[in-house]
């Protein structure tokens, strides 16, 4: 890290609290590259992980984003009112619903990562490359089912 960039950070003693001003600036500095599209990061994020997951179950969309569903509802209506994602009932269980990732949708997706890319390599230039991959890991062991149970409730 460069000296003047540490002389300005904030020394955390709560992993908890750290994690959070840490996604608060990451969300600011994405949610700005990605303004001109008309999503913000947290819907780009939805987006390419409905494109990951092909046609989830909201259950199971919920589960890979870590979020309950009544958050992930909330995140996915202007989603679905924009036209990006549908949800329908399952065929085969009507209490269940499919998120599908619409024409429209993989179209802004595509738009909306073009302007991702170049933040994202900026981003990984300025930590390095070895530490970027280090924090993407470190980051998805801390999502990990695994890693929750850890934590006894």
């Amino acid at each position: 890290m460069h000296r003047h960039v540490e002389s300005a950070l904030t020394s955390s003693a709560c992993s908890y609290g750290a994690l959070r001003r840490a996604m608060r600036s990451m969300g600011q500095i994405y949610d700005q590259a990605l303004a001109p599209t008309g999503i913000n990061a947290a819907q780009f994020n939805l987006l390419r992980t409905v494109e990951r997951l092909g046609k989830p179950t909201q259950s199971e969309l919920a589960g890979d984003m870590v979020m309950d569903l009544s958050a992930l509802g909330h995140t996915l209506k202007p989603l679905i009112r924009e036209g990006f994602l549908s949800l329908e009932k399952d065929a085969n269980d009507a209490r269940r619903r499919i998120v599908t990732l619409t024409n429209d949708g993989r179209n802004k997706l595509k738009e909306a990562a073009s302007h991702w890319k170049p933040i994202q390599r900026r981003f990984e230039s300025t930590v390095g490359a070895a530490a970027s991959s280090q924090l993407l890991a470190l980051l998805d062991h801390l999502a990990s089912p695994v890693f929750r149970e850890t934590f006894p409730e």
